[in-house]
């Protein structure tokens, strides 16, 4: 990533909202460079944080579904409660 110079990006606001820790080791890398462990590692981060945000992203795909079936459940027990109360 070229160096944005003072300049604070949209990017850099988003993670490191996300992830602090990320944000700073990516912007303080080690002066001897990442070692073997350290990318291995980094790499079991990124795929963590997809499996969280995938599912995160799953459920807000989903919420409409979930708004409907509550929707509907409500109606059937509203529908329930005048047809055993009527007169």
């Amino acid at each position: 990533m070229a160096d944005p110079g003072p300049w604070v990006t949209a990017s850099d606001v988003a993670e490191y909202a996300f992830c602090p820790r990320a944000h700073w080791y990516r912007t303080h890398p080690p002066p001897e460079g990442t070692t073997r462990a350290a990318a291995e590692r980094a790499a079991a981060g990124v795929r963590y944080h997809d499996r969280v945000l995938g599912a995160e992203r799953r459920r807000a795909e989903h919420r409409g579904a979930y708004w409907a079936a509550l929707a509907v459940g409500m109606a059937l027990m509203a529908g329930g409660a005048l047809w055993v109360l009527r007169p």
